[in-house]
């Protein structure tokens, strides 16, 4: 059996990657000699090793904190007894688009602590990349529907109401899921089961038609993935940010209610541009080095980024669920109250019955020190 080394892990890597945005396995089979070590001018060779190391055990901790994070704001957002708003179902939307990807994360774990060696099968091979595919599309658009939310809510306020109901935000996050499962349908055709006779593997990989289809996927996703939706955001948080700091506005009741939850909306926004930006800008480089051709050192030096990019915008699905605690107001009432109902009736009685009496005990230990002091104060003079 042909062993993996430090001189091949980036050509499995690449092919074998979580996302769709490194090289292509028919270039793959045409350049089935391994590298050799003089070929990295601008890397260190150890690093590509380091990088197989480091993940397993990082994407393990990301898959540990998301599911119970992104499982708690489900729970407390579908249990809790009053309706959820219209931007608290878009939020909910994207808590489980990042359920989703947080429980693929650990089948690529095991890929890569297995050598690459995909042990889970066609289905999965194809469903677990369709999941990572669709998260970055559906997270920013639910993302661009809790601005425009935000927005028609603080600037637009006589008009548009019907666009803030929340049977129409069900339907909008509906039409968002099957959107991204239509752009993902490239990911479930193309991905499928390679074995590689140069490394005695059966890979998880992508084997895309014609060249053209890497640089097309990854306009795609700048464009309509990325650029899009943040121009729409941009908009949105300019006319947000006037309306909150204009002088009319702040002294309806309404807008001081909406600023709130208006605050977390802009965190969330905030996390998600600095979290996803790395990857989207990586992705526009490799697209640049594909098409020129004779970037190789660049090629070499952005491929190590893209690994470390999709790894920050992994963090993101973990990190939303810690903003919702610390900056949404709503949501840490919600949470409070949630947890309340759930302590028995019972219990609560009996904690209220132990306070009660240990007053009761207080009161009478200060009126007893009392009476004694009076009885002491004349017998002193």
């Amino acid at each position: 059996m042909i062993t993996i080394t430090t001189e091949n892990v980036t050509q499995l890597y690449n092919v074998t990657a979580t996302q769709e945005f490194t090289i292509s396995p028919a270039e793959f089979h045409n350049n089935s000699s391994v590298h050799q070590m003089d070929e990295y001018k601008c890397i260190n060779p150890d690093t590509w090793k380091w990088l197989q190391t480091f993940q397993p055990g990082f994407l393990w901790i990301i898959f540990i904190l998301g599911t119970i994070e992104n499982a708690f704001v489900l729970i407390v957002l579908y249990f809790h007894k009053s309706r959820c708003s219209v931007a608290e179902i878009y939020l909910a939307n994207m808590a489980f688009a990042d359920l989703m990807l947080v429980c693929s994360l650990p089948f690529w774990a095991i890929n890569i602590s297995n050598g690459f060696q995909w042990p889970f099968g066609l289905f999965l091979c194809k469903a677990v990349n369709t999941i990572n595919y669709m998260n970055s599309y559906s997270s920013i658009y639910f993302l661009t529907l809790v601005s425009i939310d935000r927005y028609l809510a603080l600037v637009k306020t006589m008009s548009l109401g019907r666009m803030r109901r929340t049977a129409c935000a069900k339907w909008n996050s509906l039409i968002i899921w099957m959107c991204a499962l239509l752009i993902c349908s490239p990911t479930m055709v193309f991905r499928n089961l390679q074995y590689f006779k140069e490394y005695n593997i059966t890979a998880c990989s992508l084997d895309y038609p014609t060249p053209y289809w890497h640089p097309a996927n990854n306009c795609l996703l700048n464009a309509v993935g990325f650029m899009i939706p943040l121009c729409i955001i941009t908009y949105c948080t300019t006319q947000i940010i006037k309306a909150l700091q204009s002088n009319k506005s702040q002294k309806l009741k309404l807008i001081q209610t909406e600023r709130k939850a208006t605050l977390l909306v802009l965190a969330v926004l905030l996390l998600f541009v600095i979290c996803w930006l790395p990857f989207q800008i990586s992705t526009l480089i490799d697209t640049v080095c594909y098409l020129a051709g004779n970037l190789k050192c660049l090629e070499d030096i952005n491929d190590i980024v893209t690994q470390m990019a999709i790894y920050c915008a992994f963090s993101n699905s973990c990190l939303n669920p810690i903003l919702y605690v610390i900056v949404g107001k709503h949501f840490q009432k919600k949470a409070v109250e949630l947890f309340k109902d759930l302590i028995p009736q019972r219990c609560r009685k009996s904690e209220s019955v132990k306070i009660e009496n240990s007053q009761d005990t207080l009161r009478t230990s200060i009126s007893s020190e009392h009476l004694r002091k009076k009885s002491v104060l004349p017998l002193s003079q």
